[in-house]
């Protein structure tokens, strides 16, 4: 039974460890809002922050360890360009992770599984992808420039980490 528990944690936490939820991401039928997608930026780079200087120092695997150290050292990079970008849009910033986040985060922090590295890296695959499916919209469809700016800069260090962490889910 313990297992059995184990197992429904686990399965529960990773099918939410990752950043904004689909459906808090703008469908392709709905029209783009660079509020939302500040908003959910904003929110996903700080998620990834945190989420990384967690792992960081637990993963077993030095190469789990790296790709952690790099969410930390890349997405606070791209969180502060952000700042930039929405203040010279006049878009607010939320400067926390939503509830919803921040739960994540702590049944990630609780983790008791024996495939913690895979278990982010699986979640760090889906985030990615996501994200890199949410920037290249901004990039084609933000209405501000400092935000479509934002997107265009940022997109490629997100297509890298996709790239780096699929090749970490081998």
């Amino acid at each position: 039974m313990v297992r059995k528990t184990k197992w429904i944690v686990v399965v529960a936490l990773f099918a939410g460890v990752t950043g904004a939820r689909a459906e808090d991401k703008p469908g392709a039928d709905q029209p783009f809002d660079d509020a939302a997608f500040v908003k959910m930026a904003a929110i996903g780079g700080m998620y990834e922050v945190h989420l990384g200087n967690l792992v960081a120092p637990r993963a077993k695997n030095d190469d789990v360890k790296k790709f952690a150290e790099r969410m930390v050292k890349d997405h606070s990079a791209a969180n502060e360009e952000l700042k930039s970008a929405a203040k010279s849009a006049g878009l607010a910033v939320p400067d926390r992770i939503d509830d919803k986040h921040q739960q994540k985060y702590e049944a990630f922090k609780a983790y008791k599984g024996d495939n913690f590295d895979r278990d982010y890296v699986k979640g760090m695959v889906k985030d990615h992808t996501e994200d890199v499916a949410l920037f290249t919209r901004a990039s084609k469809e933000a209405k501000n420039p400092a935000i479509k700016e934002f997107a265009n800069k940022t997109l490629p260090t997100i297509q890298k980490h996709l790239e780096m962490v699929k090749k970490l889910d081998k």
